[in-house]
């Protein structure tokens, strides 16, 4: 099939719950929030969307929403990572059922694979679609990281495995796989705060958690960037820099929950257990940081 145009500003979308439940409603306005931004595409249920507490039906029922309230105007890239081969399997052929745009496919977590098994995983989720797979490389929450040479042998042997995210917080890093692929590999920031600066040595984007609140602001630094004007980028980047920062003040999605309650896009700032409300100081700083910003 042809692949579409993977690059820009896509964000990693919340889960809102109420009652302990998803809540459709407040997804609802925050796609529509997404949308009026000029969001290049959006990624339910990856890390953000808080993927590793949501049961096998509820994450299937947020992408399919998803797909379903964007109506073809901006790609879906589902989050179908798992630390089994077998589900991640399962929920990318299902997201390709469902007309998901693309999948985010993050490394196995907790496992621990050695590069070899890594391969064979990747390889196999990407033998169940013929659409984009985007790699998703997060050594901190991973404990591994997808080595350029597996990234590199994917890129061979799959010609829709030509994306990755990196949110290892390295621009040598970048820097490593643009030197091997160059253009065959297509390079989505991880880390807000990093955007630019991988930018800078060559990635095409982000993935983006602050967007969830600032679509409009981040969408328009990363197509400045794209057009090389990085004089006019910095200067969105210098202004919601502070964001960038406190945003991770706690366990993502904590703080940018707590914000968008604040803007009134979702109506509470739940999140599942393991997970908890922030503590009253680090609430503290994060108003002051917003309250700057407005």
């Amino acid at each position: 099939m042809k692949l579409r145009q993977l690059t820009g500003t896509f964000t990693a979308l919340v889960t809102p719950f109420r009652d302990g439940r998803v809540s459709l409603p407040d997804l609802k306005k925050l796609v529509a929030h997404q949308l009026r931004g000029g969001i290049d595409g959006l990624v339910p249920v990856g890390t953000t969307g808080e993927s590793p507490t949501l049961s096998y039906e509820e994450h299937m029922d947020v992408i399919r929403f998803v797909i379903s309230e964007t109506r073809g105007r901006v790609p879906v890239i589902a989050g179908t990572g798992s630390n089994s081969t077998h589900e991640a399997v399962e929920l990318t052929s299902l997201s390709h059922a469902a007309n998901a745009d693309a999948m985010l496919v993050v490394a196995p977590y907790y496992n621990k694979p050695s590069q070899e098994g890594l391969f064979r995983h990747f390889s196999a989720v990407a033998e169940a679609t013929d659409k984009p797979i985007i790699l998703y490389s997060i050594p901190g929450r991973c404990g591994i990281e997808i080595s350029v040479n597996v990234v590199e042998r994917l890129r061979g042997k799959y010609k829709h495995v030509a994306w990755i995210k990196e949110a290892g917080g390295s621009v040598d890093r970048v820097d490593q796989l643009k030197q091997a692929m160059g253009k065959d590999i297509a390079v989505l920031s991880g880390d807000d705060s990093l955007t630019l600066p991988f930018m800078a040595v060559g990635a095409e984007g982000v993935i983006s958690v602050a967007s969830n609140l600032y679509a409009k602001e981040i969408t328009r630094m990363v197509k400045l960037a794209l057009a090389n004007d990085f004089a006019a980028a910095a200067k969105i980047h210098r202004r919601l820099y502070p964001a960038f920062k406190t945003l991770f003040i706690e366990p993502n999605p904590v703080p940018i929950k707590a914000a968008l309650v604040r803007a009134g896009i979702i109506a509470t700032g739940d999140v599942r257990s393991p997970l908890c409300e922030m503590t009253d100081a680090n609430a503290r700083t994060l108003e002051q940081v917003l309250t700057k910003l407005d």
